[in-house]
């Protein structure tokens, strides 16, 4: 790899001749514009507009655009000797726990290595340091004519220098989140913690990859070859409003479930059974019939047994004869099929 910047890292006294390399890449398949008739390049031309002629890269320079629509122009040697305490400095402001930076501010990631030998002990010392104590080293640095927060951290045991927004540059998120109140019921919030265990199950992040530019890559392929390329059945449209949110959940736990082979059906529908929701339900509906049932008790004392009150413990005498005889007569008439037998 090419080092991008040069310089060193000081914490206190200590001083660490580093440079960076880029630490990502993006795989972009490279889009060129071209004239729809005839498939030729179109080319961006720098043109100036009070000449209305195209000028060399060289002849041109960096300006600012005045309120009044002045234009002030900024040579590269005004930019080169701004007083930057940071230029070729990484200079440690402070190590905080990895929690005190917010994602949200990360931009980009440049792996850190050393420049000379000498480099090698404060190198190893420094990401020690951090290791142990679990924690992040706050600095600035400026590249390409540009101070930027930055942190130090470890990664795979490396040194990583990661460039960060500043505080003012993250925008609030007031007025994003839904105003209406809104009411999580707790089935609601286990089915969801149940769909969130099945998706992160044997998940591998490496496993990834961009769909789309495979997509990309097979379409252009079939260009050069002179054939159509694949065709996806376009999906059907989206329906409105999700009307059912616990349907919705359930839905995913079973669709979850199913990809991966499992019986779906019985289990998803004992997680919704054994919400401890419902089961207080079903125990405050049964306290609520007993007293029903004690007053329809002391009623089939003063009259006859219903179909209802002939199952209880508590029967009239004349139900109790009625029922015995009924049993003798049974009993008689099976011992005389079995004696015709």
């Amino acid at each position: 790899m090419r080092a991008t910047w040069k310089g060193a890292i000081s914490f206190g006294l200590v001083t660490i001749p580093v440079q960076l390399f880029t630490a990502t890449e993006e795989h972009d398949i490279p889009l060129r514009q071209v004239h729809e008739k005839d498939s030729s390049r179109v080319r961006l031309r720098r043109v100036c507009e009070a000449e209305d002629v195209e000028i060399p890269y060289q002849e041109i320079t960096k300006g600012y655009e005045a309120p009044d629509g002045s234009m002030i122009t900024l040579s590269d040697e005004d930019l080169a000797d701004l007083p930057l305490p940071s230029k070729k400095l990484i200079d440690v402001l402070a190590f905080v726990d990895a929690e005190t930076i917010d994602p949200l501010m990360f931009s980009k990631a440049y792996y850190v290595g050393t420049s000379d030998r000498a480099a090698a002990k404060p190198y190893a010392l420094l990401k020690q340091a951090l290791t142990e104590a679990g924690q992040i080293a706050v600095t600035k640095i400026a590249i390409r004519s540009r101070e930027s927060l930055a942190v130090l951290r470890v990664h795979e045991d490396t040194l990583v220098l990661q460039t960060c927004l500043w505080p003012d540059e993250v925008r609030s998120a007031a007025g994003v989140t839904p105003e209406e109140d809104v009411t999580i019921r707790p089935q609601e919030l286990q089915m969801a913690r149940s769909l969130m265990d099945m998706l992160s199950e044997d998940f591998d992040l490496s496993a990834l990859h961009d769909e789309y530019q495979e997509a990309l890559q097979q379409v252009i392929e079939a260009r050069l070859q002179g054939v159509e390329p694949p065709r996806e059945a376009e999906a059907a449209p989206a329906g409105g409003k999700v009307i059912d949110l616990m349907a919705a959940l359930e839905n995913s736990v079973r669709a979850a479930k199913e990809s991966r082979g499992e019986d779906a059906g019985e289990e998803t529908e004992a997680e919704v059974r054994n919400m401890p929701a419902r089961k207080t339900a079903k125990k405050a509906a049964a306290k609520k019939s007993a007293p029903a049932r004690k007053s329809t008790g002391s009623g089939a004392k003063k009259t006859a047994a219903s179909p209802k009150g002939s199952g209880g413990k508590k029967t009239t005498a004349a139900t109790k004869r009625t029922g015995k005889g009924a049993a003798k007569k049974t009993a008689a008439k099976k011992a005389t099929k079995r004696a015709s037998a």
